[in-house]
């Protein structure tokens, strides 16, 4: 009797917990969007875990699916806390392309201009965004790749849903299948600072605009009781309507505010953190407002808690993360109109079968993104056995044309206004042809045309003008001074060089290449009364190799990475105006690395040599030292202590060490120490190894602007007792 009194308790048990299970509600989660003051949402899910609540479907709109979607992929709401953290909105907002991921070309594209437009039909345009997304995407892509081949967001470990904005026609887009992270950044995409996103065939902005609260999308999946949190601002004034950012986002809430008050009352647990002294900017509070969350979810803790004891007090574990590693089995890549499958692997700086990181997958993206030959960039992956294939949605950029424009001024070139035309699609392709016209005090030129072939052979013509005027003290000329009776002399310098080059990545770092240089050198002096005041005016005909490679992450101001190039020129003929040429070459090198100390406090250490070959070398060609701001050309340099152009030889070597420490953002003080040896033929015995004979020295401003760097330098030197103050604007031309 015992025995089936026992088993109509065991049934009895087995029927009420299987009845408990079927009643328990399934809890949905609703985040508005809000920008930066979707922070609260992280905090609110810390509560809510607290609470012990099983979420069983979340919908987000804007920062809520964000947050939603990164929660609903299997992170709690401790590690998200800790991405924020980590996350520099700065380069997000910006889009921010990492400069060691960018070739030559375009590393000198962001180290000269300071304003890059459209030109299209003859006509200036605009950006039609600030940010393409890109970098958030490629972000949301690493910190979602253990659901990277998850392609119905119902198979999420939470199901989920974000909602978007079709702008061609107005209408709400339910994303709830496809690539998470995309759908994340499409939700996401405020107009004006992120460029509208294509999303299955759909044109796809914040979804914010047409419904930042998706509460019934959330009630169809199956919800029983929502839990929302709304981070949405209210309309302000006209007083508080002081800038363009709140503008926008008054224009996307006219529709939802009205909207918000009837998805409050169909909201269950409505949860509303006081976050009005905060705006969708204020990325720099992040915490403060993750804490106002917390605040807001603590308010109704006792109905969340409720909802934790018909969970069964459930505990959200940790995402264990998959490694940071890919496989790719294969890439492939839609059909290109003007790129062709070498010049993307060359950019992707991999190839079908290689075993990479997101890291590298990332610099790989970046590059492509660098070139501004592509206006959206998109992937996902297929799993295979272990291994990736990564597809790749190119978008080539309508725009072939841009303008770009510069300023700077220095002592040596003085006042410059820089105008540059690109081109881009003109004969082959993957070509582009660039223009720099330089009009002030010395009018100069720069044009590039290139055509680059990836990891195969690349071609290039180079041809640029450079003029100055300068007294000298004899580095450029073979006149003896003292013979003349002059202390100095007044030169006007005319220098036409013409390059044709080929060039190729090699070791998928460096930059390899040679070529055929011609040169025309006209040196004239008006000092020169009584004899001839030509001193030079030949054609020069020369072959070269160099070898590049730089991994600096500022040029101006760098905190790491290190460089290095590598020059050889041999000149083999001249017209020979002076009558005095023979075949020689010049040979030099520079080294340089950049060393974080601490925050906002690096060293960079330089050294530079170099050296002629053979029994006479022309003396315009030689190493010339001095000064500090000018474009760093025709073995020119800059030295600290010495004014422009007051050092010279046909051999040299330089070490400097500089001290740069950010006293705040994109203001700098530092310090700089050069020593040199500089001469005829110094390294033919071994004193060039002895101690500096010149030395220098200086200390320094300097600030981060929209046209470049703005420096003052104070500079002195022990060997002559004297000090020079020198002043530099913009980008260096």
């Amino acid at each position: 009797m015992k025995k089936y009194i026992f088993l109509l308790l065991v049934v009895f048990s087995g029927l009420t917990l299987f009845a408990q299970r079927k009643d328990q509600p399934k809890i949905g989660l609703v985040l508005s969007g809000g920008g930066a003051k979707g922070f609260a949402h992280i905090g609110v899910l810390k509560v809510i875990e607290e609470a012990g609540i099983k979420i069983d479907y979340i919908g987000g709109t804007s920062m809520g699916a964000v947050v939603g979607g990164l929660y609903a992929s299997g992170y709690n709401a401790a590690q998200l806390d800790s991405i924020f953290k980590d996350t520099n909105f700065d380069e997000l907002l910006s889009d921010y392309i990492p400069r060691e991921t960018k070739n030559f070309y375009e590393k000198r594209n962001d180290d000269v201009y300071a304003l890059v437009l459209p030109f299209n039909n003859y006509k200036i345009g605009i950006p039609d965004a600030l940010s393409k997304g890109l970098y958030n995407f490629n972000l949301l892509s690493r910190i979602t790749r253990n659901v990277r081949h998850v392609r119905d967001f119902n198979q999420l470990p939470i199901p989920f849903l974000c909602i978007g904005s079709d702008i061609e026609t107005g209408e709400q887009v339910v994303l709830n299948k496809g690539n998470l992270a995309r759908a994340m950044i499409a939700s996401s995409a405020f107009p004006s600072l992120f460029s509208p996103v294509e999303y299955q065939d759909r044109f796809l902005v914040d979804g914010g605009v047409v419904n930042n609260y998706p509460i019934d999308e959330v009630r169809k999946l199956g919800a029983d009781i929502i839990i929302g949190v709304d981070v949405q601002n209210d309309l302000l004034d006209r007083k508080a309507l002081n800038d363009a950012t709140k503008i926008l986002v008054q224009i996307t809430n006219l529709h939802s505010v009205d909207k918000m008050k009837e998805n409050i009352l169909k909201t269950d647990i409505y949860i509303r953190p006081d976050i009005r002294d905060y705006g969708v900017m204020s990325f720099d509070s992040g915490q403060e407002i993750l804490s106002k969350g917390e605040e807001a979810a603590f308010s109704v803790f006792e109905r969340l808690k409720q909802l934790g004891v018909a969970s069964g007090n459930y505990k959200k574990s940790k995402l264990k993360i998959q490694v940071d590693s890919l496989q790719i089995e294969d890439v492939n890549c839609n059909k290109l109109k003007n790129y062709t499958k070498d010049y993307v692997y060359g950019k992707l700086r991999f190839k079908p079968g290689a075993k990479i990181s997101y890291n590298q997958l990332q610099k790989g993206i970046n590059n492509l993104n660098a070139t501004e030959n592509f206006s959206a960039i998109d992937y996902s992956f297929e799993g295979t056995n272990d291994k990736d294939d990564l597809n790749l949605v190119l978008k080539e950029n309508p725009t072939d044309t841009y303008l770009k424009f510069g300023l700077h001024y220095d002592g040596l070139y003085k006042s410059a206004i820089l105008v540059n035309l690109t081109h881009k699609k003109n004969f082959f392709k993957n070509d582009v042809a660039s223009l720099d016209v330089i009009l002030g005090d010395n009018f100069r030129y720069n044009f590039d045309y290139y055509v680059e072939n990836g990891y195969n052979i690349s071609l290039g013509f180079k041809s640029y003008l450079n003029t100055f005027n300068r007294n000298i003290e004899g580095q450029i000329t073979n006149f003896d001074f003292d013979d003349l009776g002059i202390n100095s002399l007044n030169v006007d310098l005319f220098d036409l060089t013409n390059q044709l080059y080929l060039q190729t990545m090699f070791a998928r770092r460096f930059l390899i290449g040679a070529g055929l240089e011609h040169k025309y050198l006209s040196i004239n002096s008006r000092t020169l009364d009584n004899i001839d005041p030509v001193i030079d005016r030949s054609h020069y005909l020369s072959v070269f190799g160099r070898l590049d490679f730089d991994s600096m992450d500022n040029k101006f101001f760098p905190t790491k990475g290190w460089s290095f190039s590598g020059d050889i020129h041999s000149y083999l003929f001249s017209s020979d105006y002076t009558k005095e040429f023979a075949p020689f070459s010049i040979a030099k090198a520079n080294f340089g690395i950049a060393i974080p100390l601490f925050k906002s406090f690096a060293a960079k250490i330089q050294t530079e040599a170099g050296f002629a070959i053979g029994a006479k070398s022309v003396s315009f060609f030689n190493f010339i030292l001095g000064g500090f701001g000018y474009n760093v050309d025709n073995n020119f340099s800059h030295f600290y202590g010495y004014d422009f152009l007051s050092l010279g030889g046909n051999s040299y070597v330089k070490s400097t060490l500089s001290l740069d420490c950010e006293i705040f953002k994109n203001n700098h003080i530092n310090f700089t120490a050069n020593y040199a040896n500089i001469g005829e033929d110094i390294f033919e015995t071994v004193n060039w190894v002895s101690i500096p004979k010149i030395s220098g020295y200086a200390i320094g401003y300097g600030l981060e602007t929209a046209i470049g760097p703005i420096e003052i330098k104070r500079s002195w030197s022990p060997e002559t007792n004297s000090g020079f103050t020198w002043f530099s604007v913009g980008f260096p031309f």
